[in-house]
């Protein structure tokens, strides 16, 4: 690299440097903000039931919900930043690996010259046979040139490969963030009409408040036969999603509530993205040989079941109302790569030609069917499995716990990952899960003792 170049690109990478510096503190800045919102709620909602508290309840609700977006769209800066690193570095090495090919083809132009001459031409010919061995020397030079190319290639084509799979992660996070601040947006334009139409039922009296609370409070019997929505899949009565969730509990130790609302949300970000099908939107190497196996197992088509739709970049192809994709899911519902007896790749076996299968349904190692004593193998778009494999998940993140931090944080383990889970950008997600739990277990709470089924 050229003197002045060099200079260019240290200037450049001293600017991303400094705007990633300004923006985590900026970012840090409205997580005190945050903070401080929840303090505010926690407050309101401590109090005893008035029109005045409910109106300071969605007053902070609504604030933080947008302080939250705020900060998803710090986040999605500081991503765009990072792709920008990485497509600058990939545009390197790609113009690298362009010159080492072309380095390649004139060494292999040589190579060819060189193997023209031979002992008849030397003998025959006006050459000398000093200038013959000094031509041999270069040829042997050439051969280890061209021995150095084919491992530049190499090492530069890793390279690529890596820093594309880096890119494809950085984007997908970034999309998976848009999501959530769509969501997020549609959030504070509910609670806004909540607060709007409290005010307009009350007329801001509090009489008139109370008396609202006395006539919204549901029976058991609405409580059982509201409809609970599932995605991709048809809703079903609360009263036997609760059923389910309620044997999951027991079976796994996460509140029945807590799963209910990680599904709840599932379904919510479904109406945000949409359906796709398997061989459009599912990953060709990883995920569609063990998809393709899951239907076979299940004696179901797999081009009429839904999966997630995929983004703009990579891949969808997540699969029911838990949204399991199908390689996550191969480890839940009994399916093993014959070649290794397992359902995640060893370290021996590459990710791609260990999903190419063979694939097969093994029951002993269907951990849902197990826990539901199921006769039949376990299919992630029936609602009894999908709740008790979303519960299974749930305690594997750590919700079995059964504390506000835990749930939340496994929450966001189920969306996020767990290197990404305590990421402030992606609170939203735990937060709406965890206030979707609160709301199930009032209704839990107010069918007490009774039957649910």
């Amino acid at each position: 690299m050229a003197p002045a170049a060099s200079v260019f690109a240290q200037d450049a990478a001293s600017i991303v440097a400094n705007r990633q510096q300004q923006l985590k503190n900026q970012l840090s800045t409205i997580e005190a903000q945050i903070a401080a919102q929840q303090q505010v709620l926690d407050i309101a909602q401590s109090q005893h039931q008035t029109l005045q508290s409910q109106i300071n309840a969605f007053n902070a609700e609504i604030k933080k919900t947008q302080l939250q977006i705020q900060a998803i769209n710090l986040t999605i800066a500081q991503l765009s930043d990072n792709i920008g690193v990485h497509n600058r570095t990939l545009s390197q090495l790609s113009a690298q690996l362009a010159a080492e090919k072309e380095s390649l083809a004139q060494i292999l132009r040589q190579t060819q010259m060189i193997d023209a001459y031979s002992v008849v031409s030397v003998a025959l010919g006006s050459q000398s046979v000093s200038d013959f061995f000094r031509d041999l020397d270069a040829f042997t030079s050439i051969k280890s040139s061209l021995a150095e190319s084919f491992d530049q290639i190499e090492q530069t084509s890793s390279s690529t490969a890596a820093e594309k799979e880096e890119l494809e992660a950085r984007l997908a996070e970034q999309e998976q963030l848009r999501t959530v601040a769509q969501l997020a947006k549609q959030q504070v334009q509910a609670q806004e009409r909540g607060k709007q139409q409290l005010l307009s039922q009350t007329k801001g009296v509090e009489s008139n408040y109370q008396k609202l609370i006395a006539v919204s409070k549901k029976t058991a019997a609405q409580i059982r036969s509201e409809l609970f929505s599932l995605r991709d899949s048809a809703s079903i009565p609360f009263g036997l999603a609760l059923t389910y969730a309620k044997a999951a509990e027991r079976a796994t130790g996460t509140r029945a509530a807590v799963t209910l609302g990680v599904l709840k949300q599932e379904t919510n970000l479904g109406e945000n993205l949409g359906t796709g099908t398997w061989r459009v939107d599912m990953s060709p190497t990883r995920d569609q040989p063990v998809f393709v196996y899951i239907a076979q197992a299940l004696g179901l088509d797999p081009d009429k079941m839904p999966v997630s739709k995929k983004p703009w970049y990579g891949w969808g192809g997540a699969m029911g109302p838990g949204q399991f994709i199908p390689s996550t899911w191969a480890c839940y519902g009994g399916l093993i790569n014959t070649n290794t007896g397992g359902c995640t790749p060893t370290s021996s076996i590459a990710g791609n030609s260990f999903w190419k299968g063979p694939w097969q349904y093994v029951e002993s190692k269907d951990r849902v069917r197990k826990l539901l004593g199921s006769s039949q193998p376990s299919s992630p778009w029936s609602a009894e499995v999908a709740i008790m494999a979303t519960a299974m998940l749930m305690a594997d993140n750590g919700a079995d716990a059964q504390t506000p931090q835990a749930e939340r944080l496994a929450a966001l383990r189920y969306f996020a990952g767990w290197s990404r889970a305590k990421n402030p950008a992606y609170a939203f997600y735990g937060d709406g899960v965890m206030g979707f739990a609160t709301n199930f277990q009032r209704d839990i709470d107010q069918l007490g003792g009774l039957s649910i089924n």
